[in-house]
């Protein structure tokens, strides 16, 4: 999403040397980028810095106050979205996926339609006990938003997602279940 946004920013005097959008912009990047704001989302980056010349001065402060606009880029899955992204670490309870600025979990009962999935810890692998299918570390794998966790002070956002539903899953389980639905040619598409 981008989001734009209008704020009183402070430039402080360290920073009167430098052109007044220049510092407005890195006030602004170490005040909101790679924060995790609950409406917005994660802020990714800050862009199209907008800055008023005039600022005000407050009485015990030796910096100036400008009002800024300015937008911002952020990331915020929203439930029943689909996401590709690489599982980036295995464990007994499950898997995390990489979706770019976050990680989301899948939960073990939630990889494949298997009733039972184990763990393969030398491997670092989760093994479903019918169909033999493997997840490690480094696949590729589409998956659905379930839920998405508020994010507090002691806790980052919660990505919950699922990969027990037709064509999501592991990128090959997908192209193989294409494959079989409309043959080795529909599958390629």
């Amino acid at each position: 999403m981008l989001y734009k946004v209008k704020d009183i920013i402070r430039i402080p005097p360290s920073y009167f040397n430098e052109d007044l959008e220049k510092a407005a912009l890195k006030v602004i990047r170490e005040a909101y980028e790679g924060v995790m704001d609950n409406e917005l989302g994660f802020i990714l980056s800050v862009q199209n810095v907008k800055v008023e010349e005039e600022g005000m001065i407050i009485p015990g402060d030796g910096a100036t106050y400008h009002e800024a606009k300015f937008e911002l880029l952020t990331f915020k899955p929203k439930p029943k979205e689909v996401v590709e992204g690489e599982v980036v670490e295995v464990a007994r309870f499950g898997v995390f996926v990489n979706l770019g600025p976050l990680d989301g979990l899948v939960h073990k009962s939630q990889v494949m339609d298997d009733t039972e999935v184990d763990l393969d810890s030398k491997r670092g692998a989760l093994i479903g006990r019918e169909t033999r299918r493997i997840l490690e570390r480094g696949d590729i794998v589409r998956a659905r938003v379930t839920s998405v966790g508020i994010a507090t002070a002691n806790r980052p956002m919660r990505i919950a997602l699922t990969m027990r539903q037709p064509f999501l899953g592991k990128l090959e389980w997908i192209k193989e279940e294409l494959e079989r639905i409309y043959g080795k040619e529909g599958g390629k598409q």
